[in-house]
């Protein structure tokens, strides 16, 4: 048996571990539904209770005040363990408090105060607490170890989006399409990677992933060199407090201690977010969340759609020679007025050089149609024409409709990735496929014939003749609430918007 055969072996026996550990953790979610618990607040329920047995077993408690750890949970029975958590929560989520026992002072670190800030459970029951507590002390914590705590969170951040009740979908990149643009974008140690839509933190724990298995887990770097990947590579910010909690403990148990902020990237908070050599990222998209229209001063064309916006500060915040990949629904191809005023400055400040068009399927709650835009921006003393043609590679027509029964795999972006080459940058040789190829490259000037218009499509759509092919019903319903959903959320932004014009 060759080292190939044994590796692959290997990796399929962790992923086989972790799946069965991730599908332990989540069939306790059927425990609570007497407790009227969804499954949001199931996940944000079980990550305060791994972050106790994961520090635990990590050797990380001693950042966890004496007397609120884990065992001293476990120590606790019946109605008392209930209040006790309640008391738990609300200790560890505020920098210091008085300890009743003790009547001493106790002084609770940053990151464990980000990761409890506001926290309260959603349990009324003890004896649902004490399952909990009963079933994550039988896993086998030492294959867990061995397995990686970060991959075995990661699947249960994955199992949430997956189920569809849950609506966490909507923030949950799927891993195949991250794995797909880091691949492609190839960040670097020593780079600020930024990713200012972090979810759940999927780009940056890629990244960092990916940049660990190039230094052999950063043991290639110097000491500062280590010291800067572990505390400043990574940066971003996060609108949902309880997304940027499972944030947080996510790259927590990845090994990264960098400041992800909670706070509105599209406010003037998100102005402060440092320029950023690589930044990766799928701003949200069908849904309105945390209302309000983008209150950002320093864009040069405001507007009330929050996908433009997003595209405004991604390119405005990479340094010269910065490069990002994003995720953007197909109406910031091709929406007209400051959308076409914004897509023009894009492709003046940068080079636009490889667009992605998406298959549907691959975002629960959407529906609405997606593409990947990867781009470099220009040279300081160069923000005009740095875009001279863009390559487009059509992944959707005539493709699969992706969901339960097609699920999406990182081999569904093989052809995509041999013709984008090597190159993170879009230099690598390519050839144009002609009409009948998925792959072709449009000059700046027949674009600008096209009034911008980047939503580009040639390949004729025949799977509406095949039955066979027809999506699900309920995917054709999503992909039009989808599209109901972003004109409402535009319609409700312009509305905020004129108010605020008219008070003023």
């Amino acid at each position: 048996m060759d080292t190939t055969q044994i590796n692959t072996m290997s990796t399929s026996s962790h992923a086989n571990r972790t799946h069965d550990i991730v599908a332990r953790l989540w069939a306790l979610c059927h425990v609570l539904r007497d407790d009227g618990i969804t499954y949001h607040e199931y996940v944000t329920e079980l990550t305060y209770l791994l972050f106790l047995k994961m520090a635990q077993e990590t050797g990380m408690e001693k950042d966890i005040p004496k007397g609120w750890r884990w065992a001293d949970l476990e120590d606790k029975g019946g109605l008392e363990r209930l209040t006790f958590y309640r008391k738990l929560l609300i200790n560890l989520g505020q920098p210091h408090f008085e300890d009743e026992a003790t009547k001493k002072r106790r002084i609770v670190k940053p990151r464990i105060v980000a990761i409890f800030a506001n926290a309260s459970t959603s349990l009324r029951h003890a004896r649902n607490l004490a399952k909990l507590v009963e079933n994550i002390d039988k896993i086998d914590w030492y294959s867990a170890r061995e397995e990686g705590l970060g991959d075995l969170y990661e699947g249960l951040l994955e199992k949430n989006a997956n189920e569809k009740k849950s609506g966490a979908g909507q923030y949950f990149t799927p891993r195949p399409l991250i794995e797909c643009m880091v691949d492609l974008v190839k960040p670097q140690a020593g780079e600020l990677i930024q990713d200012p839509a972090a979810g759940t933190g999927g780009f940056l724990v890629m990244a960092d992933r990916m940049i660990k298995a190039a230094t052999d887990e950063l043991f290639d770097l110097d000491t500062d060199a280590q010291e800067f990947q572990r505390k400043q590579a990574y940066g971003g910010m996060e609108l949902v407090p309880d997304t940027h909690r499972l944030l947080l403990m996510n790259l927590m148990l990845h090994g990264i201690d960098c400041d992800v902020q909670l706070g509105d990237t599209l406010s003037p908070a998100g102005q402060g977010l440092a320029k950023a050599d690589v930044i990766l990222t799928n701003p949200p998209f069908g849904t309105k969340t945390g209302g309000g229209a983008p209150t950002r001063k320093d864009f040069s064309f405001p507007t009330s759609n929050k996908q433009l916006a997003f595209l405004q500060h991604i390119y405005r915040g990479l340094k010269p020679g910065g490069r990002a990949a994003v995720v953007l629904p197909d109406n910031v191809l091709f929406e007209a007025g400051i959308g076409q005023r914004i897509r023009a400055d894009l492709m003046d400040k940068c080079e636009l050089h490889t667009i992605l068009r998406l298959p549907t399927g691959i975002f629960y709650a959407g529906g609405v149609k997606t593409n990947v835009l990867f781009f470099t921006r220009g040279p300081a003393d160069k923000d005009k024409g740095n875009t001279r043609k863009v390559w487009i590679y059509d992944m959707r027509t005539n493709a699969p409709s992706f969901g339960k029964r097609t699920p999406l795999t990182l081999r569904h972006f093989d052809e995509f990735m041999r013709r984008f080459g090597a190159d993170p940058y879009g230099k690598s040789r390519r050839k144009d496929q002609g009409a009948d190829g998925r792959w072709r490259k449009f000059s700046r000037k027949e674009i600008a014939e096209r009034g911008d218009n980047l939503d580009i499509s040639w390949l004729r759509d025949d799977s509406v003749e095949r039955v066979e092919d027809l999506p699900d019903p309920e995917e054709i319903a999503a992909e039009i609430m989808g599209h109901l959903q972003v004109a409402m959320e535009e319609i409700d932004a312009l509305t905020e918007l004129l108010q605020v014009t008219e008070d003023s």
